[in-house]
């Protein structure tokens, strides 16, 4: 038989994972001999596999320098290898390291952090190890579920976004949160209902938002399609309204958002209340938040409560004393500040955001608040013309980090003492790298796991301004 030069064999190795990529997922590298009798290396990456174990593989197209493959036996286990409790764990893109027990995933967040800061000259012994949960499941308040093209419920598969997993259960969210989903999945599931297709742009329903206060048990549902639930659909939509006003009556608000846009998002060109109202109320750290289908608001609300306790704590906030939280959203740090010192302005660059810090605000009786729809930059330029320089100044920027610009602007401004919450430890680090320059020192960080199973931490860390250096 001949094989021409196109035919690839799988190949087995046994190999070493080495360590974890930015998703989770364990890197290995094998060696193989090509045609020539030289070696080649072969970087993989290898889902559900921890730091130090050996694995046994398969690799398709080993020609490639780099592959994913699936471990098709563990051969050693680290030591705290567990059983994943949940069905959907291998396929399930939600949680990666549900086969990790907690304390080593704790440990992976806290080195990730104190790597991400040695790498920008700090000293990592200020990186204090991370807070974690007591009871790391069913922490989450929001859940947003995806239709399939069939119809069926669920979420994403890991690293195939187009395929969705339909959904039996989900150990990270609130129990009632699932029965919910469930109910509307079996509903679409009766009347034959289909799901969207990225591709095609049709279907009828794409995504399901629900989320509940565990402080009120308040739940909204917010159901995305891309039709109005009027004519053909409204005995279909009549009869879901009766399951769930029937049994769910902490259902205070379910909504029907009509979304055709191209962009695969949960967002709304025109909405409806099928039941309740338009928003839920949610408490944190003893303050009461409205808080609608598009509303930005800390998914664990038990570790967010701990956030802002270390805010508070960190910052030292005085009835003296003004201050700017920047990225300040719907207020969720700035009314616990806000009935703390003088004077308190929020800057968010979200207009739906500001007007619910606004509201949330009155509803809490604070009436020390300014809060401003603008971007981060021009936001403390304008702040600082009518309010002048603060005392203490606080961010907590998404993902990408507050950057260059924005950081450097805060240093002209010199506050006596940043408060700098991230969600991003290798954006912090580069952000507060910024700030040495102006005579900044980084005095304490603080890691918190708001997402146990997951690879993402969160900071709140201490910056300090030496005022005898020269700027």
């Amino acid at each position: 038989m001949t094989i021409t030069k196109d035919e690839v064999f799988d190949e087995v190795f046994v190999t070493e994972v080495h360590r974890l990529d930015a998703k989770g997922s364990g890197q290995a590298v094998v060696w193989r001999e090509n045609e020539l009798g030289n070696q080649r290396k072969i970087k993989l990456t290898i889902p559900q596999t921890l730091p130090g174990e050996t694995v046994r593989v398969t690799v398709d197209k080993p020609e490639r320098r780099r592959r994913k493959a699936i471990a098709e036996e563990i051969v050693v286990a680290h030591p705290q290898r567990t059983v994943s409790p949940c069905p959907h764990f291998e396929l399930c893109g939600g949680c990666v390291w549900q086969h990790w027990q907690y304390a080593g995933q704790l440990n992976q967040k806290t080195e990730h952090v104190r790597e991400a800061i040695a790498s920008q000259g700090f000293d990592a012994s200020l990186v204090k190890d991370t807070i974690g949960m007591d009871e790391p499941w069913r922490y989450r308040n929001k859940m947003e579920f995806t239709f399939a093209q069939d119809g069926s419920l669920g979420l994403h598969e890991q690293g195939n976004f187009r395929k969705i997993i339909s959904l039996e259960t989900c150990l990270i969210a609130g129990k009632e949160m699932v029965e919910a989903a469930l109910t509307i999945a079996q509903w679409a599931k009766e009347f034959q209902l289909t799901g969207y297709n990225k591709d095609a742009h049709e279907g009828l329903l794409r995504h399901l938002m629900v989320r509940q206060s565990f402080a009120t048990g308040e739940m909204m549902l917010a159901l995305f399609a891309t039709e109005a639930p009027t004519g053909k659909l409204a005995e279909a939509v009549q009869s879901l309204v009766e399951r769930i006003t029937t049994n769910f009556p902490q259902v205070t608000s379910f909504m029907w958002l009509e979304n055709t846009l191209w962009a695969d998002r949960t967002q709304a060109e025109e909405s409806y209340v099928l039941a309740g109202r338009d928003f839920i109320y949610d408490e944190l750290f003893g303050y009461r938040y409205r808080l609608w289908f598009d509303t930005f608001f800390q998914t664990n609300p038990n570790q967010a409560a701990k956030l802002i306790e270390l805010a508070l704590e960190m910052g030292q906030p005085k009835k003296s004393e003004k201050m700017i939280d920047l990225f300040c959203g719907v207020g969720t740090f700035s009314l616990p500040f806000a009935d703390r010192v003088g004077k308190l302005a929020g800057i968010e660059i979200v207009e739906t955001s500001i007007e619910s810090a606004k509201r949330n605000a009155l509803d809490n009786g604070l009436d020390n608040t300014y809060f401003l729809a603008a971007d981060a930059r021009r936001g403390i330029d304008q702040v600082l013309e009518s309010f002048g320089n603060p005392e203490l100044l606080m961010l907590d920027p998404p993902r990408s980090g507050a950057g260059g610009k924005v950081m450097r602007r805060i240093g002209r401004a010199k506050p006596e003492r940043i408060v700098y919450v991230s969600c991003n430890p290798d954006t912090f680090a580069t952000d507060i790298a910024e700030l040495e320059p102006f005579g900044y020192t980084l005095e304490t960080v603080q890691p918190v796991d708001l997402f146990p199973h997951t690879v993402h931490v969160e900071c709140v860390a201490l910056l300090t301004l030496n005022k005898n250096v020269e700027q």
